[in-house]
C-alpha cells in the first residue's frame, strides 16, 4: 500500500480523534481507511475516506444513530447522507476549522470481502483477523468497458446539442462537464493504463498532456458551446481508437455533426 509517510498536521489530528471514538465503543470492531491515504497524493486538500466495521448484533442501532457519531467527534459542522451515490451507509461530513472534508461509512465485517481497494487497518480489536481478511478480500476497481462508454457517449452528446440548439447554454454546459467526469477523464485514465477515475488529479498526472480538454469547457456564448462540443466529439473518437475491436454506433458522429451545424446556421440567423 502507498501510505503516506507523513500527515498533513489537520489530518494526522483528526484521524486520532476517530480512531479514539472507535476504540472507546463497543459497538465497533475495526477501522480502516482509503482514498488518498493509500493511492498516494495525500495533501492539506485530501479527504479522509474512513470505514467503519460494526458489530452484527449492533448494526441496527449504529445506523440509526450514526449522525451522533459524527456531531460527537470535535468540530462538527454538518452531514448528509450518501443516497445520490448509492450509498446509504455513508456520512459525508464536514468539520473545521481548518475544513476538512470527511467520509465515514459504516458496514458489517461481511462486507469486506469485496471492495474497490485494500484499505489499510487503523484500529482492530482482533488486528490479526481483520488483516487477514484484508488480504484474502476480492479487490476489483469498478472499470468500465468501452461498450459502455459507446452506448452513451452519442446520447449524452445529442443531449449537450439539443440544449444549445434551444439556446439553453448553461444545460449544455452542465453535460459536457458531465461528459468530461463520466467518459473522457475515464478513458484518459484507460489510456494510461490506470483504473478509471473521472477527472480527478487529470492535471497533477499529466493524463492530457496536450491540454484537449481545456477545449471541452465552453463559456456561456453560443459559439463556444458549440466549438466544445465538437471538441467532445473529437477527442471521444480519438480516445475510442484505444479499443479498435469496438463496433461503432452506426450512423455517428455524422448524423450529430449535421445536427450542430443546422442548429447553429439557426441560431446565426436568429441573432442576424
Amino acid at each position: 500500500m502507498n501510505m503516506p509517510s507523513t500527515l498533513p498536521r489537520t489530518h494526522a489530528i483528526f484521524l486520532e480523534r476517530v480512531r479514539d471514538a472507535v476504540e472507546a465503543d463497543d459497538r465497533l470492531s475495526a477501522l480502516l481507511i482509503g482514498g488518498s491515504y493509500i493511492h498516494g497524493g495525500l495533501d492539506e486538500h485530501s479527504d479522509l475516506d474512513f470505514v467503519i466495521v460494526v458489530n452484527g448484533e449492533n448494526y441496527g442501532e449504529v445506523m440509526s444513530s450514526r449522525m451522533d457519531f459524527a456531531r460527537a467527534l470535535p468540530d462538527f459542522i454538518t452531514a448528509f447522507t450518501g443516497e445520490h451515490v448509492g450509498e446509504p451507509r455513508l456520512l459525508i461530513c464536514l468539520y473545521g476549522p481548518p475544513l476538512l472534508h470527511v467520509d465515514l461509512k459504516f458496514v458489517l465485517a461481511a462486507d469486506l470481502d469485496q471492495s474497490i481497494e485494500r484499505r489499510a487497518v487503523l484500529f482492530a480489536r482482533e488486528p490479526a483477523a481483520m488483516e487477514t481478511r484484508m488480504l484474502a478480500a476480492e479487490v476489483n476497481w469498478p472499470n468500465l468497458p468501452s461498450e459502455w462508454f459507446e452506448a452513451r457517449a452519442w446520447i449524452w452528446l445529442h443531449y449537450a446539442a439539443t440544449k444549445f440548439a434551444r439556446g439553453e447554454l448553461y444545460e449544455a454546459i452542465s453535460m459536457l462537464g458531465f461528459f468530461r467526469e463520466q467518459v473522457l477523464g475515464p478513458l484518459l485514465y484507460r489510456r494510461a493504463g490506470l483504473n478509471q477515475r473521472g477527472v480527478r488529479r487529470l492535471e497533477a498526472m499529466g493524463l492530457d498532456a496536450q491540454n484537449r480538454l481545456a477545449a471541452t469547457v465552453a463559456r456561456h456564448d453560443a459559439s463556444s458551446v458549440k466549438e466544445a462540443i465538437e471538441a467532445s466529439i473529437a477527442i471521444y473518437l480519438d480516445l475510442r481508437s484505444d479499443d479498435p475491436s469496438l463496433v461503432a454506433t452506426k450512423a455517428m458522429p455524422a448524423l450529430l455533426r449535421d445536427f450542430i451545424e443546422q442548429a447553429g446556421s439557426r441560431n446565426r440567423a436568429e441573432h442576424q
